[in-house]
């Protein structure tokens, strides 16, 4: 990844960058925001997706001094879209965003870019905390689906009209099987989004055939397609967002680490910043500040890895073979399942797990990504599209942020004046935007059909201590990779049992 874009002076820090990464991406960056691939065998590690660098001056901006009406902890997407949302709302606002390293530094700067309908949870344990607490479960996870169609096509609006190219291209989701048993998977899955709010015209299965038209995987035997899904280029959306709110009369202070929140104070590495309200957007991070506000601590919250690797750009005749001409969005039906996607410059970006969790939360700082789990990942892309030379150029790891039943949370306490947002597990690029619009109703004290949505307060128990949690952890994806070994191995019909185990182990099936 590059490494000259870490913004130095307040103004610079505040748009430039942003503005910078605009113009590289205009001149033929790369999708994954990284610096032109040079030639080499193994992949160039990256400190984070969205660029930085070690040759540009590194004096942070002042902290404000006075009273901020708002202040915002984290520099990332759910960070960026409250502080959007807020400026437009009361533009007369002092509104300070307080990012631990430079904006775009953890997820929102390193996914693989899916603009996704997926809600950020399990959707039967949604309907279930309703049903049991005030109501009809289904119909608030169906309201909840619709939430997030509408936030897709907000934030598509907002690029819009904003003028941030962020490659966005609404070509779809495309969920491929290449056993029998993960399109059993697929097909259950279906009959689950008709139930909890997908339209026939959201979602249809594909036959094997229909599958391959789109994108030529190897061994498809059918697929699902969801309508909405867009691709984007993540750092390209969270430096445009950023330059947008900064040009608003943002503040954007990084290299300002939080380590405590109160009522009316973030306590940073470089002092306290005083704010009437203060909303801690760190999804992944949430463990990392003390505080007693609601759904923060280390327990709350688990960061697990998510390591992705980028391809060169291919020749038009590896394309010609492939196809991928709508750019959908790519995944597959395994238990231990990647996601892809074709850049708009030719490459192409797939991610996945590898090795999924640092004991006691450890996160992956510069980005580096261990061998094994570059090699797992090549490995996956060969499965999909054997017989092509594909060398890697770039490859990078972040942290998602997972609750123990795998549900994102919103929560606000009205005597504090504090909020909390976290626990995407992954889809967090659409559920950013819904969080952010869904914390400022809370602290404006509205009532709305956002505020009402089964994520709002929602109770997700606490991980077990260490060292259960890491051995829990890895047990479940050293179960979900030998079920799908399992799975290939037999061409099996039927998901394996030593899945079914995994999946109820760690609250994942509906």
């Amino acid at each position: 990844m590059r490494n000259s874009d870490r913004p130095g002076s307040s103004a610079r820090s505040e748009a430039a960058a942003a503005v910078d990464a605009a113009a590289a991406a205009n001149a033929g960056e790369a999708a994954d925001a990284a610096e032109a691939p040079r030639a080499a065998e193994a992949p160039q590690a990256s400190r984070t997706a969205a660029g930085g660098g070690d040759d540009a001056s590194t004096t942070p901006p002042a902290l404000p001094t006075g009273n901020q009406d708002l202040v915002i902890i984290g520099g990332g997407l759910t960070g960026l879209w409250a502080a959007y949302y807020a400026s437009l709302e009361h533009p007369d606002w002092a509104i300070t965003v307080l990012e631990a390293e430079e904006v775009g530094y953890g997820a929102s700067g390193r996914n693989g870019g899916w603009l996704s309908t997926l809600i950020p949870g399990n959707r039967a344990v949604y309907a279930k905390s309703v049903t049991a607490a005030r109501g009809s479960g289904l119909e608030a996870v169906r309201a909840f689906q619709q939430a997030m169609f509408t936030a897709i096509d907000e934030t598509l609006a907002v690029l819009d009209a904003e003028g941030i190219d962020a490659h966005q291209a609404q070509g779809g989701n495309l969920k491929v099987a290449q056993t029998p048993a993960g399109m059993e998977r697929i097909r259950a899955t279906y009959q689950g989004d008709l139930t909890y709010g997908y339209s026939t015209d959201d979602v249809r299965l594909l036959s094997a055939a229909e599958t391959r038209a789109r994108v030529n995987v190897d061994n498809a035997v059918g697929g699902i397609f969801y309508e909405r899904t867009t691709a984007v280029d993540p750092a390209l959306l969270t430096r445009g967002l950023a330059a947008v709110v900064a040009a608003r009369g943002v503040r954007i202070c990084e290299n300002a680490r939080v380590s405590r929140i109160g009522a009316g104070c973030a306590v940073t590495n470089r002092g306290a910043v005083r704010g009437t309200t203060i909303l801690s957007c760190l999804e992944a991070y949430s463990g990392t500040i003390g505080g007693d506000a609601p759904g923060l601590g280390a327990r709350q919250v688990i960061p697990v890895n998510s390591s992705i690797i980028v391809t060169e750009q291919l020749p038009e005749e590896t394309w010609a073979r492939i196809g991928w001409e709508g750019r959908e969005c790519l995944s597959d039906s395994a238990h231990t399942f990647v996601y892809a996607q074709r850049t708009a410059d030719g490459r192409i970006a797939i991610g996945g797990r590898g090795s999924p969790y640092a004991f006691n939360s450890g996160t992956p700082g510069s980005g580096a990504v261990d061998e094994r789990t570059v090699a797992q990942l090549r490995h996956k892309l060969g499965a999909l599209f054997p017989g092509f030379d594909m060398p890697i150029a770039h490859a990078w790891r972040g942290v998602i942020g997972v609750t123990r039943d795998w549900c994102a949370g919103i929560y606000f306490d009205p005597h504090q004046r504090i909020g909390v947002a976290r626990g995407y597990a992954g889809h967090g690029v659409t559920a950013t935007q819904l969080a952010a619009r869904t914390l400022l109703d809370r602290a404006e004290g509205r009532t709305t059909s956002r505020t009402e949505l089964p994520w709002n307060d929602h109770d997700s128990g606490l991980w077990e201590p260490e060292p259960v949690r890491w051995l829990g952890v890895h047990a479940m994806y050293r179960l979900f990779e030998a079920a799908d070994g399992w799975e290939h191995s037999r061409r099996a019909e039927r998901t394996s049992l030593i899945a079914r185990f995994g999946s109820r182990l760690a609250g994942l099936h509906e």
